[in-house]
Parts: C-alpha cells; structure tokens; sequence
C-alpha cells in the first residue's frame, strides 16, 4: 500500500492520497487546496482517482474536489448532513479571512457501516460528529483518517455552527478509542499519532468519563 500525506493550502490539512501500488485505482482524503501539486503525484503513480472523500465539509477540506473531480472523473463522496457546507465554501472561508473554491456537489453519501472499495483496498466508514454534523473517519488496515475530530494532542474545535463537544468526544470515546492501542491515528492537521499514545497524552481522552455514555 502506498499512503502520502501532503500538508495543503493555509491552514496545512493534510490530505492523504491511498492506492494499492502505481499504476492503480485511488482515494483522495481531503484535497483542501492546492490540486495541481496532488494531480502532479496522481500522474508520477500514473494513478487512477476513484473517489475524493471528505472526512466533513469545511472549506479548508473540500478546496481542491472541483479541480481534482475535473482532472481525474473521481466522484465525490460525503456524509449527507455535512453536504451544504460544500456549496457555502466560500462564505465559511471569508469568516476567516481567506478564499475559498465551493465544491461542486457530491456524486453519493456516505455514512456509518458503508464500505468503500477500490482496486485492492477497502476502507470503512464510521460517524463521528461533533467537530461538524456529518463528519465521518475512514479505517483502513492499521490506520484511521480522523479528519478534524481527534488530533495529536488535541481535539477538533466544538464552537462552529453543527459543532458539539459532548458529540465530538461521545464519537472518540465509542468509535475511536476502541480500535485498539496500534491503530495509528491520521488526522486532518498536524502529526500522526496512535491511539495508546493519545490515551496517555491526549489531555481531553482524560477528561472521558461517565458524562459521556
């Protein structure tokens, strides 16, 4: 398995680019800005892009779906409550200071329990709300791409509109943590990290308790 990260746009969210080999079917999570530089290891892989999948709908995370769409026909899939935020990208940008592309609508929904195949590999989706309505993680293998719900260290931001701190640590205390110590943890900014590591460093997984269940 070939899995690259790239550190894109402003605000660095990291986009992973997954296939089973060169010369074979991809996903994109999160393509947040700069396509040209994705599309570039795209075409040194001599790879086929099957889907774009957003871990959620903020516009530092979706920037580059119209442009990647385009170049390779990959469709773009998404959690159904955070599908708005798409066409509203630019407006959310603004609010901070910066520009934005809207994405062009979703091709499907994914949601909890979905499977989502490509040549050689099988990533599966679960729900994890809280940083927005709809956000999803993926599993593959040993790894699961968090998005912006857990981070090294750190939790995604609970205050924007569809965000929920009891939500976003209900779905890392029962969707997360019990993957198991190995996993590693890829989120949407930062480092990577494993989940034993998180257990024992992550000052909010120490704040999980009885509140939560």
């Amino acid at each position: 398995m070939i899995l690259e990260t790239m550190a894109v746009g402003p605000l660095e969210v990291n986009t992973y680019l997954i296939t089973s080999g060169p010369g074979k079917e991809a996903v994109i999570i999160d393509p947040g800005d700069e396509g040209a530089r994705i599309m570039g290891r795209v075409r040194k892989l001599d790879l086929s892009v099957r889907y774009i999948l957003n871990t959620h709908g903020h516009f530092d995370h979706i920037g580059a779906n119209g442009m990647l769409k385009e170049a390779t026909g990959a469709q773009i899939l998404i959690h159904p409550k955070d599908a708005p935020l798409l066409s509203t990208a630019a407006e959310h940008a603004r609010s901070f200071g910066l520009r934005a592309v809207p994405s062009p609508p979703p091709d499907g929904f994914i949601d909890e329990g979905d499977r989502i195949e490509v040549e050689g590999l099988a990533l599966q989706v679960i729900a994890t709300p809280g940083h927005s309505e709809g956000g999803v993680s993926f599993i593959l293998d040993t790894h699961v791409f968090t998005g912006d719900t857990l981070f090294a260290g750190s939790i995604g931001r609970t205050d924007l509109p569809g965000g929920s701190f009891r939500d976003i640590m209900i779905s890392i205390q029962d969707k997360i943590l019990p993957l198991g110590d190995h996993i590693s943890v890829r989120p949407g900014h930062g480092p990577s990290s494993t989940i034993q590591k998180e257990k024992r460093t992550n000052p909010f997984i120490a704040e999980l308790g009885s509140r939560f269940i």
